[in-house]
């Protein structure tokens, strides 16, 4: 595997940074994850660590070297780390267990497949265009969705932080997962929490990653959204891979 690969996470104008990213690499197998801890919920910031902690450790363990199933692998990592976040709480004898959202990414014999819950994103660029990315599960995706707001108008949106998919709730999160999907050399996936990609369009984004390397251009982005969002700015992080 050759790639190119860079991260980054910021604490915007928050307190404190909840959110969480890694990549770990086999011979054969790449993952990369971000989690975006909920603050709307208390020890946002440990769950979004149990999640980062328990899919990383499920991949190493199976990753020998390659996955024998990607996408399930996936689901099961997700969804076993759900389960770790409800049992820490009640081992801990919190009254409500800690939320995160999670987006997580695995790329073997040149083919990409990822999966999330909540509204943590990945975007698939080539070429400066958007080929794919991640649809939120959220009360403002549904709004788009159903024509009734603009996609422009979801910064301002006072429901822009319900969300119906996360680790950690009491149901089991709604674990979506792509297509495989095969990559040419250029192409860069990008997984980011809503810190991000929330004051920033997609034009923005595939524009900048044209422009220049990830090197260059997630650093610039990231200026970019801490600029725009100002005193609201919340923690934004980033993952990003350029495949060679």
């Amino acid at each position: 595997m050759q790639f190119s690969i860079y991260q980054e996470s910021r604490r915007g104008a928050r307190r404190s940074n909840q959110d969480r990213i890694a990549y770990y690499y086999s011979r054969d197998a790449l993952l990369m994850l971000v989690a975006d801890g909920m603050g709307g919920h208390l020890h946002g910031e440990v769950a979004a660590q149990i999640a980062m902690q328990f899919i990383i450790e499920t991949f190493r363990r199976e990753a020998k070297p390659a996955l024998a199933d990607p996408a399930l692998f996936l689901r099961r990592a997700i969804t076993g780390a759900h389960h770790a976040i409800i049992e820490h709480a009640a081992t801990a004898g919190l009254a409500e267990a800690p939320r995160t959202t999670c987006v997580a990414c695995v790329v073997q014999d040149n083919t990409a497949c990822w999966a999330h819950a909540g509204d943590s994103r990945l975007y698939h660029i080539r070429d400066g265009q958007i080929l794919a990315q991640t649809r939120d599960h959220s009360r403002v995706q549904q709004l788009i969705d159903e024509g009734r707001i603009r996609e422009e108008a979801f910064g301002a949106h006072p429901e822009r932080n319900r969300i119906f998919s996360c680790l950690g709730s009491r149901r089991p999160p709604q674990v979506e997962l792509s297509e495989q999907t095969r990559l040419r050399a250029g192409d860069t996936l990008m997984l980011c929490s809503d810190g991000l990609w929330g004051p920033l369009s997609g034009k923005i984004i595939s524009s900048a990653l044209q422009k220049s390397g990830i090197m260059q251009a997630v650093p610039e982005l990231l200026d970019e959204a801490e600029r725009r969002a100002g005193r609201q700015c919340d923690n934004l992080s980033v993952i990003g891979l350029t495949w060679e």
